[in-house]
């Protein structure tokens, strides 16, 4: 079977996630052609053929808060540039390929050509679960507003797909039909991990201006293991400042320090609070300002007990209060089970039996 499989380019978070899918869609012999741009672009062309570069939307972050006049500038910039490439790659697909359904990861070029060519489209993404499932007032409530804009903006985003298959690791009431719910969708390198318990904290930081979060961890005394800092920007080897071991990116050191790590500190990215959920490892998530669906992640997160939710760094205290809860948060992850991706994969394989006419 031909599918054209979108992806979003902002983070790499979809593009791991659809990693996983696009190796099982090829492991069973279907023929794909992707579509996607930034990051996601980069990541899955270094894994697959038939990679499309387009342009999609980027943020621009500064001291942890989305800086919505430098990214609306630059998207309109890049807007105004990248149409006439995403036009051409459209069509070039259209007169080429012509799939015979469609997989979008929160990518619009892909679900457009499903629509308008009466192509069946699935919809793999967790930002639906915000339109399309009940999420509690005591969850909604302080970011109201965030939430009906971003509520707003994703109803748009992919409508009357005929599934949406949504990864998470809570579980609100679904109130529109063919929806699903499923655990997040894993890379076999965090599956194959085997958790320990260390006494470092793993720190994942992005964008700038981090000094408070550096004060906060000083305070705490526990070692640190930082990735994402400008320390490190451009180097091969770790820059230590006391407890803070500021370490350059690679993937398999990463999974080891997570794996290893007595709790996590990020944002409210659902990748890796996904990931640290699995590996049963408590999390302190600070959501970029302005981010609605990390806002949402993180007040679950602790809502079930798993972690900590914080607006931000400027109390001191925040990451020595996280390291002394971390035993409780990690008696109530042991709650938690999921041993692979079997039951997401299994539907999108039942979805393309039924719903795709041969």
């Amino acid at each position: 079977m031909k599918i054209l499989y979108g992806v979003t380019g902002e983070g790499l978070g979809h593009a791991m996630r659809s990693r996983v899918v696009i190796e099982h869609l090829l492991t069973a012999g279907h023929e794909l052609q992707i579509m996607a741009s930034g990051k996601a672009c980069e990541f899955l062309a270094k894994r697959f053929e038939g990679v499309n570069k387009i342009s999609g939307l980027h943020m621009i972050l500064e001291e942890n808060r989305v800086r919505l006049g430098k990214t609306l500038w630059s998207n309109i910039v890049n807007g105004v540039t990248g149409l006439p490439k995403n036009i051409g790659a459209y069509f070039d697909l259209i007169a080429q390929f012509r799939p015979d359904m469609v997989i979008s990861d929160f990518e619009s070029w892909a679900y457009l050509y499903g629509k308008t060519h009466g192509v069946p489209v699935l919809s793999v993404d967790n930002m639906q679960i915000i339109h399309r499932t009940k999420l509690p007032d005591e969850i909604v409530d302080g970011n109201r507003v965030g939430f009906e804009l971003t509520k707003a903006f994703i109803k748009t985003k992919l409508p009357f797909c005929e599934g949406y298959f949504i990864t998470t690791f809570f579980q609100p009431a679904v109130r529109k039909p063919d929806t699903k719910l499923f655990p997040p969708i894993l890379r076999p390198e965090i599956l194959a991990a085997t958790p320990s318990n260390g006494e470092h904290l793993l720190v994942y930081q992005s964008g700038t201006g981090q000094e408070a979060l550096h004060a906060a961890l000083r305070q705490c005394g526990v070692p640190c293991r930082v990735y994402g800092a400008s320390q490190t920007a451009g180097k091969t080897t770790e820059v230590v400042d006391g407890n803070l071991q500021f370490r350059p990116f690679s993937e398999t050191t990463f999974i080891e320090d997570l794996a290893s790590c007595r709790g996590v500190i990020a944002g409210g990215g659902f990748t890796l609070m996904g990931e640290a959920v699995f590996l049963h490892k408590p999390m302190l998530a600070v959501p970029l300002a302005g981010q609605f669906e990390q806002y949402l992640n993180a007040r679950y997160l602790e809502r079930e007990g798993y972690g900590m939710f914080a607006e931000n760094f400027d109390d001191p205290a925040t990451v020595t209060n996280f390291v002394q809860r971390t035993a409780t948060y990690a008696n109530n992850l042991a709650r938690y089970q999921q041993r692979d991706n079997r039951a997401i994969l299994d539907a999108i394989d039942d979805f393309l039996r039924t719903k795709v006419s041969r």
